[in-house]
């Protein structure tokens, strides 16, 4: 099993963080849209609540970890005779997928940061996690609250529409252009990068 990325492939860290992220931001986007219907005042809820900040926290430092992984492994190849326009796209793709995984969980911190109730994050009912200073621009607590929360739903659905795209690419390329891109980043065998299938 190869452990690092190479020309060709990826290797089976890349492929890890990948999945591990699919699946984490799912059930992070799941949990965020339950919520909103739940009685703020409920134990229950409360209960939630701390576990999607908990998990939210997970995703910020597995992207940041991503990234420096990223960097010390660059990825593979696009396929030969993949136009410029799909090479931009898929860059332009990648950036957003990453700045929104960021903002999404930077956003949260900084709303929790601002409520007015201030209830502390506790990550896993374990380890305490300090509030963030809130831009004084933002308004008084309630106004900076209400102000982050839009921010951070709106980036909540531009990443699920960056997500639906990234998909739609993945499939264009396995059953279309039936190239190597979606079958190396699931398994570590896959060589490469513009054989057919």
């Amino acid at each position: 099993m190869q452990i690092r990325n190479t020309t060709s492939g990826f290797g089976a860290v890349a492929i890890a963080f990948h999945w591990t992220m699919a699946l984490l931001m799912a059930g992070l986007f799941v949990l965020g849209k339950i919520m909103t219907d739940l009685d703020p005042m409920a134990p229950d809820t409360f209960a939630l609540y701390q576990w999607h900040k908990s998990f939210g926290f997970v995703a910020l430092a597995l992207v940041l970890a991503r990234l420096v992984w990223r960097a010390l492994n660059p990825s593979p190849e696009l396929p030969a005779g993949m136009p410029w326009y799909e090479r931009l796209a898929s860059r332009l793709g990648h950036a957003g997928l990453y700045g929104a995984m960021i903002l999404l969980p930077l956003s949260g911190w900084l709303m929790v940061s601002a409520s007015p109730w201030g209830i502390p994050t506790v990550l896993f009912e374990v380890l305490p996690v300090p509030h963030l200073p809130v831009p004084t621009a933002l308004g008084d607590k309630a106004a900076a609250e209400a102000t982050l929360k839009s921010v951070h739903e709106i980036v909540g659905n531009l990443l699920l529409v960056l997500v639906l795209l990234h998909v739609a690419a993945a499939l264009k390329h396995h059953f279309i252009n039936r190239d190597v891109v979606l079958r190396r980043m699931i398994s570590t065998h896959v060589a490469g990068s513009s054989r057919r299938i």
